[in-house]
């Protein structure tokens, strides 16, 4: 890019999620919203950019990056396109509706030599971006549980995928990225209570490499709205309201000596409570002030398309599990696999 020059931005989808990065992208520093793409046309009247009906619209207006938030079911279409034409994307979580479609995205953008990332929003949550940093500091010590629930009410907009692809993506990528460990094995059951196609409900019991035991419980059937990740470890344990942007500690009140140290673990006690105070961004601006760094060739902590198709591998093995009624081991290649961080 040239020195002074604004980045072109283009922005392919205009639902909810999709009117979000929208507002973002027309006051990012460094960065032009030239042109959307929606069939529907603007609807709220918002944006300043034209809204065009189709990507090659698009395309002829010159556009460095584009963000995807279409269904997901159009992800692997519009992205190969982007591709094809030389342009950089954030595409929406998922990555794709599917392992097939998430590796044929990974090696178009990776052929190409693009960049490319997933709108995996919640690792930059300000509560979630500190707990990684005090689980790299040790200050949980050894890991043995992470525990996310999601729930809430149905949202009317999704209509191409489950709850697991739409929503127990955000909990896979998390705890792996929290923990910096992979996925093992997970076994998951699901239900549909609301008449649609894919299901509305999972129950995932897992495994990640080290042993670390992994749950997560997603719904779209509660009135209650919840996001909430409990990791517990031999000096307490850590909870993530994602909703506030709250991080609080619960310390085991078991007091070592040196001699006690020794002794085998002889359990737990109520101990101090911490909340702690976090300079608290919003999430959406973070991810595309990322996106526009390494846009721009800096580097830049993105969620890549390979981690963004290592969490739709792990999705499908619930999906398989929930399917077959058997743990599916998740066990990764060499080329998926994330170096640890403890």
């Amino acid at each position: 890019m040239t020195e002074g020059r604004k980045l072109r931005a283009g922005l392919i989808g205009l639902g909810a999620m999709g009117r979000n990065h929208g507002r973002v992208l027309s006051n990012l520093d460094g960065v032009e919203l030239v042109g959307v793409v929606d069939p529907a046309g603007d609807v709220t009247g918002a944006l300043r950019a034209p809204v065009v009906p189709e990507l090659g619209d698009l395309l002829a207006m010159g556009i460095d990056y584009a963000v995807v938030a279409c269904p997901t079911a159009l992800h692997e279409r519009i992205g190969l396109e982007l591709a094809a034409n030389g342009v950089c994307a954030l595409i929406e979580k998922p990555l794709a509706q599917s392992v097939e479609a998430a590796t044929r995205l990974v090696e178009a953008f990776e052929s190409a030599g693009l960049v490319a990332g997933v709108g995996h929003i919640e690792r930059y949550n300000p509560a979630l971006q500190s707990l990684r940093t005090r689980l790299e500091a040790g200050e949980l010590g050894e890991v043995f549980q992470v525990v996310t629930r999601r729930q809430g009410p149905f949202p009317h907009r999704i209509a191409d995928v489950g709850v697991v692809m739409d929503l127990a993506t955000h909990d896979i990528d998390l705890t792996a990225w929290v923990t910096g460990r992979e996925y093992a094995s997970v076994a998951a059951r699901t239900v549909s209570r609301s008449g649609r196609l894919h299901e509305d409900m999972v129950a995932v019991v897992g495994q990640l490499s080290d042993g670390t035991m992994v749950n997560h419980l997603v719904n779209w059937l509660s009135p209650l709205k919840e996001r909430s990740t409990v990791v517990t470890g031999d000096k307490g344990c850590f909870v993530a309201d994602t909703l506030t942007a709250d991080l609080t500690f619960y310390a085991n009140a078991a007091i070592d000596t040196e001699w006690e140290a020794l002794r085998a673990f002889r359990g737990v006690a109520e101990g101090d409570m911490v909340r702690y105070a976090i300079p608290k961004r919003e999430p959406l601006l973070v991810e595309h002030e990322r996106f526009r760094d390494a846009v721009e060739g800096k580097q830049s902590d993105i969620v890549t398309l390979r981690q963004g198709l290592r969490t739709v591998q792990v999705a499908a093995g619930l999906l398989e599990s929930a399917s077959d009624g058997k743990v599916v081991s998740v066990a990764p290649t060499s080329s998926d696999a994330e170096p640890a961080l403890r």
